[in-house]
């Protein structure tokens, strides 16, 4: 069978994917970011990860020019800012509490809706058809004990880890 856009999207959507929030820093000192299932552990020695970003992306012009960005892995709450940040506003950091990374250049932390976050800076970036791949070094990292978010079929769910299920967290 042909594998147009519409395939594609049904074959990759058909297998639950992690949703985090890539964030970097403008040349004017703004905030940007966008929401991405493409991010892959590439080695861990030395810790990189790999990002793909469309050529369209609000967010590439920042990550061009600061060479560095933050990988904010989503946590359950974290839904509505995944819907903002997968849009096109300017002002999508508005409802949005962050702090600056102090090891990617400012991009913001998205700390009270993240499962972990990694702090990166580029070492290498590839074009790939409609995308960019952005290879980061992880300078930083921290994780925390919430449930995940993920994105299935167009639609969000919450990872129950089975300690949750039990009732042995709140």
């Amino acid at each position: 069978m042909p594998v147009d856009a519409a395939r594609f999207r049904e074959v990759f959507g058909s297998f639950p994917t992690a949703i985090a929030v890539v964030t970097a820093t403008a040349e004017d000192g703004r905030p940007r970011g966008f929401t991405c299932n493409a991010v892959s552990a590439v080695s861990i020695e030395p810790p990189l990860l790999l990002i793909c970003v469309d050529k369209r992306s609000q967010t590439l012009s920042a990550l061009r020019a600061s060479r560095s960005f933050v990988v904010n892995v989503l946590a359950e709450g974290g839904q509505d800012a995944a819907r903002v940040f997968a849009g096109r506003s300017d002002d999508k950091f508005a409802d949005v509490r962050w702090v600056p990374s102090d090891v990617s250049d400012g991009a913001p932390v998205l700390l009270d809706l993240t499962l972990a976050y990694a702090e990166c800076v580029v070492v290498r970036a590839v074009e790939a058809g409609d995308h960019w791949i952005f290879i980061g070094r992880v300078d930083g990292a921290e994780s925390f004990p919430r449930s995940p978010v993920l994105y299935h079929q167009g639609a969000f769910s919450v990872w129950e880890t089975q300690a949750r299920q039990a009732g042995s967290r709140p």
